[in-house]
């Protein structure tokens, strides 16, 4: 490793604030921090007497240092944290959260859809939130789905329709697809749905009620009984979300630590309302201070891209950070209006706070507690395998029907369990229909022909499958090119084929490893057989559907791909277009009247 000579570099650095960039001997960004005196702060790297462990080991790593300048404090505050997103130093503590956070969109229809929405905001509509969780934002549309009668079916679906859905039947859509309800009232319901979501709740119930009384009024009972529950769900509903306080707006972060692990709870406050809550357990370098870990927290969560929508105008804090100043600048900026961060003692705040840190402590024995099982699982089954060690697992599935529309599946569990981002799909081609053996050879050679990273090669590898598909993955093996063998374990079901009752096998079927129904280690193998086999027959099926779609109007003269592209999306999928008729399929761009009957004609020949 080459000697960075420091003394050399801070005498020509300056006293300007800005972000600096530690970079290793393999020119990798190990670290990225920002300061109001980047001469200053830098030197503070290279004290003869520091005592913290982990800036010891930092600075040991050094092999450069970048430096950008900035303007403002603010600026190396912004700068910072989209660098740490970018490069993800490891000596950084950093918030695992690339997810964008969701919202719920009023879209800006004839009729009007509430839904779900993440990422970029290309759909025109209205924008509400963010949530602090999909499950936040799926509860809320539940709840209003009860209340407010206002479609939340995809557009497809909507425009294909010729009758009322179930929604309908339920009482939970008022059905504007096929005109069951006027103009003006769905108009008034997405209204009621507006207000309820921009915190106008009492707007709504006043409306509503004055609804009931002209209803009433009028003689008409059955609208009155109808508005008279829709205002006793609303009500329920403010009772089951209210906060008793007047604090309209703010987060609440609390903060705990044990056995090694940092978790971060976030109470998210809008409306006087509680929006929903989530833990965040960052990666933190050994020997991180809590200051240091929540002021990365902060400025990774509200600073980066896109996260204007998040920053509440309070933010109450369960200790005091030293960068507490700058970072309430930032936010202000960034979301032009004034944002403070506080600790408080005392008061209402104090106990929504006391809160925030006993969900953190809770999160954090969960998490442990599920780590343990985990743990627990592993060892047993390194004991059960007489293997030293399992980082990696893989198993195998196939899945077909009568042989058409073969795909293998192999999913992946490291140390923490499944690792969903390595799993992996292939189509199996150039085999024999229904020959399972050819089509576990095809997914092997997919899967490891071209393997170059002997890190990604599994300890264990299990076929799910009795002696004949172990046999034919063992002479794939035969000649493998790698030092590291993994060990190959045959997953076969026993007569019933009732979990619980499954056989492993080894050495080509010969030997068996008896396992209790009970054991740990055997409930870690079904999980991944399991999941090998959910991930082959959801492929599969994906396949089958489209290969159905596509045949029934590839059958059909004079339909050729951009026409059933057209057809497929105007009306919905393929359900669609079987259920339209002769005139709605004339609706279809492009679709002569002749070609529409000749379509409806063939589809219903077809049954």
């Amino acid at each position: 490793m080459s000697e960075f000579d420091h003394a050399q570099f801070l005498k020509t650095l300056s006293s300007e604030p800005g972000v600096y960039r530690m970079l290793d001997n393999d020119n990798q960004v190990i670290y990225v921090g920002k300061a109001k005196s980047l001469k200053k702060r830098v030197s503070s790297y290279f004290r003869s007497n520091i005592t913290d462990s982990k800036t010891r080991v930092l600075v040991s790593n050094i092999c450069n240092i970048e430096v950008t300048l900035t303007n403002t404090e603010t600026e190396a505050l912004l700068l910072e944290n989209n660098l740490i997103k970018k490069y993800q130093p490891r000596y950084n503590i950093l918030l695992r959260d690339d997810k964008s956070y969701p919202y719920i969109l009023l879209t800006n229809h004839k009729h009007p859809r509430l839904a779900f929405h993440r990422g970029s905001r290309k759909v025109k509509g209205e924008y509400f939130g963010p949530f602090p969780s999909a499950g936040a934002v799926s509860e809320s549309l539940r709840l209003m789905q009860k209340i407010f009668p206002v479609r939340q079916c995809e557009d497809a679906y909507y425009r294909a329709r010729s009758r009322p859905c179930l929604q309908y039947q339920l009482k939970r859509c008022s059905a504007p697809c096929v005109n069951k309800v006027s103009e003006d009232e769905y108009a008034q319901q997405v209204d009621y749905v507006r207000k309820f979501l921009t915190g106008k709740s009492h707007e709504v119930i006043a409306d509503l009620i004055a609804k009931m009384e002209k209803a009433s009024e009028q003689l008409n009972f059955e609208l009155a009984a109808k508005v008279r529950d829709q205002i006793m769900l609303l009500r329920k509903m403010q009772e089951q979300q209210s906060i008793s306080g007047n604090f309209a707006e703010m987060d609440v972060v609390g903060f705990a630590h044990l056995n090694g692990l940092n978790g971060i709870h976030l109470l998210m406050i809008r409306d006087h309302k509680v929006l929903g809550s989530k833990t965040y357990f960052p990666k933190v370098p050994k020997d991180s201070q809590e200051q240091e870990i929540l002021t990365s927290f902060l400025g990774q969560y509200y600073l980066a891209p896109g996260a204007t929508g998040r920053i509440a105008k309070e933010i109450i804090l369960p200790f005091e950070i030293e960068e507490s100043d700058a970072l309430s600048e930032a936010l202000t900026q960034i979301s032009e209006r004034k944002v403070s961060l506080k600790v408080v003692t005392r008061g209402e705040r104090a106990q929504y706070l006391q809160l925030a840190n006993k969900n953190a402590l809770n999160s954090i024995t969960v998490k442990q507690s599920t780590q343990d099982s985990i743990n627990k699982r592993y060892a047993q089954l390194k004991a059960t395998l007489r293997l030293d060690d399992i980082n990696r697992m893989e198993c195998f599935d196939i899945s077909h029907t009568m042989g058409e529309n073969t795909v293998a599946s192999c999913v992946v569990f490291d140390s923490q369990g499944p690792n969903n981002k390595e799993y992996r799909r292939y189509n199996v081609t150039g085999i024999t229909g229904g020959d399972d053996y050819a089509a576990m050879e095809f997914a092997l050679n997919k899967r490891y022909n071209k393997l170059v990273d002997e890190d990604k090669i599994p300890d264990v590898i299990f076929i799910d499958g009795g002696k004949g598909q172990l046999g034919r993955a063992e002479q794939y093996f035969e000649n493998w090119p790698h030092a590291k063998m993994p060990l190959l374990v045959g997953v076969a079901k026993g007569t019933s084929r009732k979990p619980g009752l499954e056989t492993l096998l080894i050495d080509g079927g010969r030997k068996t490893i008896p396992m209790d129904s009970d054991a740990p280690a055997l409930h870690l193998i079904q999980h991944i057989r399991d999941e090998s086999h959910r991930f082959a027959i959801a492929g599969h099926r994906n396949k089958r559907q489209k290969q159905r779609t596509q045949s029934l109007l590839e059958e059909i003269d004079g339909v050729g791909s951009k026409r059933r592209q057209t057809l497929l999306k105007y009306l919905g999928g393929m359900q669609g277009v079987k259920a339209a008729n002769i005139e709605q399929l004339k609706k279809v761009p492009g679709i002569s009247p002749d070609m529409a009957e000749k379509i409806f004609n063939h589809l219903h020949d077809k049954g």
